[in-house]
């Protein structure tokens, strides 16, 4: 097996046995980034000389006994919205093309302390605006299984290069679906945990209510290890949740007998690709098999997600974007006169257009005359959507269901039609207006070899009930697939 082909806990075996070193499987990432970055371009930037000192520093700490953990030495990536010090941080966006920030954001921190080496910063839909990442002011970034068609986004760039061998793992943002959606689109795994369980300090924001850090890896237990990883209380993000139950590597069990596994009804309605059905009800079926019982229900205010959340995310995108103003740092437009004027070029040249749809669309809502017909009804709704689930987890362990509706599209399709876009999120999207965590998985391939993700959600707090889920469905998965 070569280095490139191993995940990530195994590559840090290696490393912790002597078999490899830090040195090398940096090296192997960045010939493997040379190698595939001319047709994926999943980084915006990559710190080679960065990644390579900071190999040689970790590599004598693991020799001194100071490096014990799992992840020590594994080159990782990180999103471009999670700030690096001395190190550019774009969001995608032309505003921020020479952002270079004075501290590091907490979740990259915690990699960091337990030896991780960055070795770049990955593409984004533009302040994670989109789901396909192509509205990123510095290029597209393809998916590595057909370079035809979008990786998925907002974390396409993490999910491509995690998928295309260019990093071991690597962290991403989920607003609504911006983990899940890519990685189901990139034949990878992701897990989007609990709101407050990893810190947003440093996360520059889009939805501050719903925007949450996390990993994306080519397995579960590499998912696993690094959110074990990244979570932590931080009193430097109000919004932090202090957990004692972080030990997620311990839910890798092999084994759902008893669990009850709930699969909506509403999420299997019109608008599902036939394909995408029969692969998530084939891994419903394999965790049946495996003793879970699995039982179809009806989860209601599905239809009211889409808008409630386009409502919501717009509103505070409007609001945190307008420190976006070219005084204190990234573009500033070279002529205007007065003030206002250099307000209005700089924010008109720096962002691009699907950032501005939704300042306008957050600005209108949020407005005199329309804030208790808009914003205060998708509040509303988002508590009812709260109460839905909180129903379905009083009789359900996990909720089971597609990522997506459909396989990753080609290039160009989604940004004709920005709506269609947006109802692309339908699954995703209702996690987050509730706070919950959701993982996932790889169940398989459509016709054209594209890979279908599975979903699975869990209460508040109950990421080890997912992952044990995810993991038993993968291990079987395999162990068919092998045959």
């Amino acid at each position: 097996m070569s280095i490139s082909e191993m995940t990530a806990l195994e590559l840090g075996r290696r490393i912790r046995s002597g078999d490899v070193t830090v040195l090398e499987a940096v090296q192997e990432a960045l010939d493997q980034i040379k190698k595939k970055e001319p047709d994926i371009h999943a980084y915006v930037t990559v710190d080679e000389e960065g990644a390579l000192k900071r190999a040689a520093k970790v590599q004598a700490m693991i020799e001194r006994g100071d490096l014990k953990g799992p992840l020590a030495g594994v080159p990782a990536a990180v999103k471009d919205n999670l700030c690096t010090k001395d190190l550019l941080t774009t969001c995608g966006s032309n505003i921020l093309y020479n952002f270079v920030p004075t501290y590091t954001a907490e979740a990259v921190q915690n990699l960091e302390k337990a030896g991780a080496v960055i070795l770049g910063k990955t593409n984004m839909d533009e302040f994670a605006m989109g789901s396909t990442t192509e509205t990123s002011a510095f290029g597209v970034t393809k998916n590595p299984w057909n370079t035809d068609h979008v990786p998925g986004g907002s974390s396409g760039g993490s999910c491509a290069a995690v998928a295309a061998g260019e990093c071991f793992y690597a962290l991403g943002s989920d607003t609504g679906g911006s983990i899940r959606q890519p990685s189901s689109f990139c034949g990878v795994t992701g897990i989007k945990p609990t709101y407050g369980t990893v810190s947003r300090y440093g996360l520059i924001a889009y939805g501050s209510s719903l925007d949450q850090v996390g990993p994306v890896a080519k397995d579960v237990s590499d998912c696993a290890a690094v959110l074990e990883t990244i979570a932590s209380y931080d009193k430097k993000d109000s919004t932090s949740i202090p957990r004692k139950d972080l030990d997620f590597t311990g839910a890798l069990v092999d084994d759902v007998k008893g669990m009850k596994i709930g699969i909506p009804r509403d999420y299997f309605g019109e608008g599902l690709d036939g394909q995408v059905r029969e692969a998530v009800m084939r891994a419903a079926g394999i965790l049946k098999d495996r003793g879970a019982v699995v039982e179809e229900f009806d989860l209601s205010l599905v239809e009211y997600a889409i808008p409630a959340y386009y409502v919501i995310a717009s509103a505070e995108a409007s609001s945190n974007l307008s420190r976006f103003d070219g005084v204190k740092y990234g573009l500033r437009a070279k002529e205007y006169e007065g003030l206002h004027q250099m307000y209005k070029k700089s924010r008109s040249e720096g962002f691009g257009p699907e950032v501005k749809r939704r300042i306008m669309l957050g600005s209108f809502v949020l407005s005199s005359g329309y804030y208790d017909a808009y914003y205060l009804k998708a509040l509303r709704t988002k508590a009812l959507i709260k109460q839905a689930f909180d129903k379905a987890f009083a009789d359900y362990d996990v909720i089971l269901g597609p990522a997506a509706p459909t396989t990753a599209p080609k290039l160009g399709e989604s940004l004709k039609d920005p709506l269609k876009m947006y109802l692309g999120d339908i699954y995703t999207v209702s996690v987050n207006l509730a706070g919950l965590p959701a993982m996932t998985v790889p169940c398989g391939q459509d016709q054209a070899g594209l890979p279908i993700g599975l979903q699975l959600i869990g209460d508040c707090f109950q990421e080890k009930k997912i992952i044990r889920a995810a993991y038993t469905f993968e291990q079987t998965f395999t162990r068919r697939e092998e045959r």
